[in-house]
């Protein structure tokens, strides 16, 4: 069995890709093409005090919920995991929090035959009563690359006098950063040491985000629903970007879960090493070329 930092870890992989998934947690900590170094970001020593213990945010893959509180998002989840099998998988299945009382589950499956990951994502209440919130997928990256975010483009009325995108920014965030570049069709994020830290949010209508890092480009795709409430202004894609890791982010749909429901969301990732004109698009190609 693999180790990371003294966690145990078990690997998943075709003749494309390898991750590495901690047995006790549902959290996924190593990930890349095969041969190559780990996309992921690498933090064990990052640390939040809460009232229920450490969290550790270690790097990699997490599921919250949103809206983003302390200590509510901050539960520690390093220990409880239930393992079990699928086809080209595993089921992950965490006990529920203390406190929310929400259970969180992840299926990780591996295509055999391309270089992807589906990633399902479940936030169950085992509450007494109602709660309201988003399932919210997290990839902590390292480093050293570019954060690529598709932009709604287009006129949303005949006439063209409606607006079409909203940009979100947190408090922390200064507009004039150089690691953020603002472009009518792409925001792109530079991944450099830096703080203060950014963060923004939009309505990403397109359903991918993309990392490109050393010839490599990971690419996350998920599901929109347009006309659904999406928390933090109505954000389903967000970025974060400090001094040691950059994230990208997915977001479904605000969601009231009645006692005993569960809610859904998934992602997809793709790993490209060659940038072949029928599997990326061209538009990106154009972008990854100006780096």
């Amino acid at each position: 069995m693999s180790d990371f930092h003294g966690e145990p870890t078990q690997v998943l992989e075709n003749q494309f890709i390898q991750l590495e998934y901690l047995v006790n947690s549902a959290r996924i900590v190593r990930f890349a093409p095969k041969g190559k170094p780990n996309l992921f970001a690498d933090l064990e020593q990052n640390r939040a005090q809460t009232p229920y213990g450490d969290f550790y945010f270690r790097g990699g893959h997490r599921l919250w919920h949103s809206p983003e509180a302390m200590p509510r998002t901050y539960i520690p989840d390093s220990e409880g995991a239930l393992v079990s099998a699928i086809p080209n998988g595993v089921r992950i299945e965490m006990p529920a929090e203390a406190w929310t009382h929400i259970a969180k589950s992840i299926e990780i499956q591996l295509n055999a035959d391309q270089p992807q990951v589906i990633v399902h994502h479940e936030l169950r209440n085992e509450g007494a009563w109602p709660v309201e919130f988003a399932p919210w997928a997290l990839s902590m990256l390292r480093q050293g690359g570019v954060g690529i975010f598709p932009q709604p483009t287009g006129n949303v009325d005949e006439a063209g006098l409606l607006s079409n995108r909203q940009l979100v920014l947190w408090p922390y965030t200064r507009i004039a950063d150089p690691r953020l570049v603002l472009r009518d069709d792409f925001i792109l994020v530079h991944a450099t040491p830096s703080l203060p830290p950014i963060k923004f949010g939009y309505f990403n209508p397109h359903g991918w985000m993309a990392y490109w890092i050393d010839g490599i480009l990971l690419v996350k795709r998920y599901g929109v629903e347009r006309n659904a409430p999406y928390p933090d202004h109505g954000c389903n894609a967000e970025s974060y970007c400090n001094d040691q890791f950059i994230e990208l982010e997915t977001l479904g749909p605000l969601t009231k879960l009645e006692p005993g429901q569960t809610v859904f969301h998934t992602e997809t990732w793709e790993v490209h090493t060659e940038l072949l004109s029928d599997l990326i698009p061209a538009e990106i190609q154009k972008i990854i070329a100006a780096l």
